[in-house]
């Protein structure tokens, strides 16, 4: 399936790939409905399905929760091999077809003998290939997506305030001297704080939009006015931020507390973790748990020399917020953490291999506790 805001392109292959019939649909539920009554008007009782979708947390989320609530196998569509892609041509229906053909070659060729491997129950563990490829299953809705809201909107809330600040501090930076002496060696919240206190009705007294008043007296009455404004904002924000982290912290603490009480794991970093894990099964193992967070070891040997480099794929967010971890276990001085990092200095290991060893480390100590403590379905 190729999914797409207004419509959804569908083709039916066989496993051998063949095309048996396309259709194409709208995304509201009197689309989706006729799709399952299409599928079901041309796919014997009984049949093993493997729906494999594009944008199953975009555009095709509303499809994939329908079919999962009728009971169908619903898979993330890999992504087909670029130069084929293009051989081909580019339309919705073809895209259709490229996404059903790249689950079947995870298959190994073969979709019946590659259904059977998976959950009889049509569980959330992927079906597994005949290479021992796993196909991606779409990650949960409720807790998880609520993590995944608050941490997308967080993001927002930090970066506006991030740019709001910085748009301050060139104001200041071009202000009259009284208010440049008058915020000088403040700190930011300290600066934030007098300038949301300044009275805006300066700009009525020296003549703003009055067609009045000097130059500079207009100028100085505008900085100070806007600044006020950008000071508010920066204060909302600050609230908005700080509401946003409690509320992280509740829901960690409902689904997973042992996280919290691990050194340098604090609400954003769990909240990332268990947003990335998901759900129980959806990550098989903590090998694949690592490589997902990009942590995995990659081998960079070449003769005499035998070593591993960074893995630079992955979910760059989970990476980071493994770093952020290790970052943090450095700054409190946790005592395995630095014993690690200096028995393997002592070894001749660079920074980055150490630190790629640790979020190794780190990857599978963290999957374990999640998959043992955590209560999310």
């Amino acid at each position: 399936m190729d999914t797409h805001t207004d419509t959804h392109a569908v083709a039916l292959l066989d496993h051998l790939g063949g095309v048996h019939a396309e259709i194409q649909v709208g995304t509201d539920p009197a689309g989706r409905d006729r799709l399952l009554g299409w599928v079901a008007g041309l796919v014997p009782a009984g049949q093993v399905l493997h729906w494999s979708v594009e944008g199953t947390r975009t555009h095709g989320l509303g499809l994939v929760r329908q079919l999962r609530s009728a009971g169908q196998r619903v898979y993330e569509a890999p992504k087909p091999v670029s130069s084929r892609r293009r051989r081909g041509g580019k339309s919705d229906p073809l895209d259709a077809v490229h996404a059903a053909r790249a689950h079947l070659a995870q298959l190994g060729g073969s979709g019946g003998s590659g259904g059977s491997r998976g959950r009889a129950d049509g569980g959330s563990v992927g079906s597994v290939g005949s290479g021992g490829t796993r196909l991606a299953v779409p990650r949960a809705d409720g807790v998880r997506e609520a993590l995944r809201l608050l941490l997308v909107t967080r993001r927002h809330y930090t970066d506006t305030r991030t740019a709001t600040i910085n748009v301050i501090k060139s104001m200041i930076l071009t202000a009259d001297d009284e208010l440049r002496e008058q915020l000088r060696g403040c700190a930011t919240a300290v600066q934030i704080r007098i300038l949301r206190t300044t009275a805006t009705s300066t700009a009525t007294s020296t003549g703003v939009g009055s067609g009045v008043g000097s130059g500079a007296g207009i100028e100085a009455a505008v900085r100070r006015e806007h600044l006020s404004h950008l000071a508010v904002m920066v204060t909302n924000l600050n609230r908005l931020v700080a509401a946003n982290l409690r509320q992280l912290r509740d829901l960690v603490t409902d689904i997973c507390p042992a996280l919290l009480d691990l050194p340098g794991v604090g609400p954003v970093s769990a909240a990332t973790l268990l947003t990335a894990w998901s759900h129980h099964g959806r990550v098989p193992t903590e090998a694949a748990f690592a490589a997902l967070a990009g942590a995995a070891p990659v081998p960079a040997s070449s003769g005499r020399h035998q070593r591993h480099r960074l893995n630079r794929g992955g979910d760059r967010t989970l990476n980071a917020a493994l770093h952020t971890i290790i970052t943090a276990r450095r700054r409190i001085g946790h005592a395995p953490t630095r014993d690690y990092l200096t028995r393997r200095s002592n070894e001749g290991r660079n920074t980055n291999e150490i630190l790629r060893c640790l979020k190794r480390y780190l990857a599978r100590h963290l999957y374990r506790i999640m998959n043992a403590t955590a209560t999310t379905t």
